[in-house]
């Protein structure tokens, strides 16, 4: 690739997108710094959470407030007032752009028992206001939830399709067609929820296509993506412990479990027996009728004074021994309230749930207070690190995360265009191509060295013959014809049944630029000259003229050497191969 190929390449390379926060603190289970999104023509506008596990966009619509609801239902719901008048809901039919899908339940959280019907269609969707800068995207899918489980409206950032009526016509996610249209350099997104309690509130962050460096304290752990593509976002929780808890420093769960990173929910969903020794160290009551752990105001006032920490040691795996990190949550990171439709009045309640299985296991919104999330679909793989906070905060630093085989060093965005985050964790292909690239790199010089070692001693025999012919003591003065050939007997290969042979290089080499050439086995091949395009192996420069000085002779043959092959397509002059997991 030539160097005005690679400045083209790293010009076209769009910017991140920095998804400004809204400046509103909302939610009926704490306060979340929400984000602002307009659908439709005319835009609607609401306030909605990401959704690290949707792809969709959720919306209320009007017939979620009733009667029995408070006067302020919409707004309690993140709608905005549309045209000047409040309002209670997506209206479909006052948008010029909307195409109805028909009625469908969403497959968002359904392991926690939500089964919400939508209203599903086609319709524009921007991010932030209209004029202040933010993206769009037209025919998005977008679905209207009366349903109270989603009290807000989520913005998903997954790039899974939706299907409809049939798997053949997937939809495109927002994240898949902001990429499609090279609007973000590449399918990825960083995420952090903000912290209501941390100096004078610290909103949320979100970026697609890249990630805030400012945000993120420390370079964090690595994940590969889950095999269950529902649920890439998973890890794996080793280990909780607390310190200045009411009985001191605990360890509240021991046991490894894998649990989902999901800012779709408020909740941190574990196992019961985390939960009870949470309610014993934190003095915690359970509440049947809405299964929150509540605290009263006593014991509240006491934790403030001790004000705990708890750690979730998380890893790959569910055991202790590769590469982990720990995210250190406060006290306050806990200290949450929740109101209507929960409780008629706010209640101090602790944002920790029973899991009825493992598919529940979550680390909600609560975790990501503390923790910054980068996921890169491309690479397959995400980064946990904890949150950084600072007074005042510091100015963002933008960085793109640039697709897979682009090393440019700049972009049309902030940034330097490197990614700077840690580095995934070899795949097994790659490590199988090291060790192959090892083993074929040491047979090569092997050979090399044996040619070499081989050619001297020719050498040294043939003028050991010639000092004899002229030498008058030696007996027959007729000196001996130089041999027709190398003696048929000597091979220049490994043996086949030699522990170190190798044979033949294993498929998929052809990834790091080397092309496999078959090493001679141990069967007699017939002899055959080299192809014409390669040098030729001669012992001397010299030629064959009056049959007194030396001549040219052909080393013994083996198999033909045969051209290179590369699979693959061919565009622009670059090959290009598809990589596996």
């Amino acid at each position: 690739m030539t160097s005005s190929t690679i400045s083209t390449l790293a010009t076209a390379i769009p910017s991140p997108f920095s998804f400004a926060p809204s400046q509103y603190w909302d939610g009926n289970d704490g306060s979340w710094s929400s984000f602002m999104v307009r659908i439709g023509t005319p835009p609607q506008d609401f306030r909605v959470f990401p959704s690290t596990t949707g792809q969709e966009t959720l919306i209320p619509v009007p017939e979620g407030c009733t009667q029995d609801d408070p006067a302020n239902c919409g707004s309690l719901r993140g709608v905005m007032p549309f045209q000047g008048d409040a309002d209670t809901g997506f209206l479909s039919n006052a948008s010029t752009t909307w195409t109805d899908i028909g009625v469908y339940t969403t497959d968002l959280e359904t392991n926690l028992g939500i089964n919400a019907n939508g209203a599903y269609g086609f319709d524009t969707v921007g991010l932030q206001v209209e004029n202040s800068g933010g993206i769009q995207q037209t025919h998005q899918v977008v679905a209207g939830i009366a349903d109270k489980s989603f009290m807000y409206g989520v913005f998903g950032l997954g790039p899974k399709p939706s299907n409809f009526s049939v798997l053949s016509d997937p939809q495109p996610s927002f994240l898949t067609s902001l990429r499609e249209n090279n609007t973000i350099p590449s399918k990825s997104y960083a995420y952090t929820a903000g912290a209501s309690y941390r100096y004078s509130k610290v909103l949320g962050s979100l970026t697609v296509g890249g990630y805030d460096a400012s945000r993120m304290n420390g370079n964090g752990t690595v994940f590969p993506f889950a095999s269950d593509d529902s649920r890439p976002l998973q890890v794996g929780v080793t280990q909780i412990t607390a310190r200045n808890t009411l009985l001191g420093t605990a360890t509240l769960y021991s046991t490894g479990y894998f649990s989902l990173v999901d800012s779709t929910v408020p909740h941190i969903w574990m196992p019961q027996a985390a939960c009870d020794n949470f309610a014993s160290n934190f003095g915690l009551n359970y509440d049947n009728q809405t299964d929150l752990y509540l605290i009263n105001d006593t014991i509240h006032t006491k934790l403030q004074q001790l004000n705990p920490t708890i750690i979730f040691q998380l890893s790959p795996e569910t055991t202790d021994g590769g590469p982990s990190t720990n995210i250190v949550l406060p006290y306050s990171a806990f200290d949450l309230q929740a109101s209507y439709p929960y409780y008629t009045n706010s209640t101090k309640y602790f944002p920790i749930r029973r899991a009825a299985n493992n598919t529940q296991y979550i680390l909600g919104r609560t975790f990501l207070q503390e923790a910054y999330l980068i996921a890169d679909y491309e690479r397959n793989n995400f980064t946990i690190t904890q949150a950084a906070f600072a007074n005042p905060m510091p100015a963002q630093n933008i960085i793109p995360i640039l697709p897979p085989g682009v090393n440019a060093t700049n972009s049309t965005g902030g940034g330097d265009g490197v990614v700077t985050r840690p580095s995934p964790i070899l795949s097994r292909n790659v490590i199988i191509g090291i060790a192959v690239g090892v083993v074929a790199g040491a047979a090569l010089v092997l050979f090399i060295f044996g040619t070499v070692f081989y050619v001297r001693r020719r050498r040294r025999q043939r003028k050991a013959q010639a000092l004899l012919a002229n030498n008058p003591d030696s007996g027959d003065s007729t000196p001996s014809p130089p041999p027709a050939e190398v003696d048929a007997t000597v091979k220049l290969e490994l043996p086949s049944d030699s522990e170190a042979a190798l044979n033949e290089m294993p498929t998929g080499t052809e990834k790091y630029g080397w092309h496999p050439h078959e090493v001679q086995g141990s069967k007699v091949q017939p002899r055959v000259e080299m192809r014409g395009g390669w040098e030729p192996p001669e012992l001397d420069g010299r030629g064959l003229k009056d049959g007194t000085r030396e001549g040219v002779y052909e080393l013994q043959g083996s198999e033909p050497l045969h051209q290179p092959t590369r699979e693959g397509t061919r565009q622009d002059g670059r090959t290009r191969f598809s990589w596996e997991r």
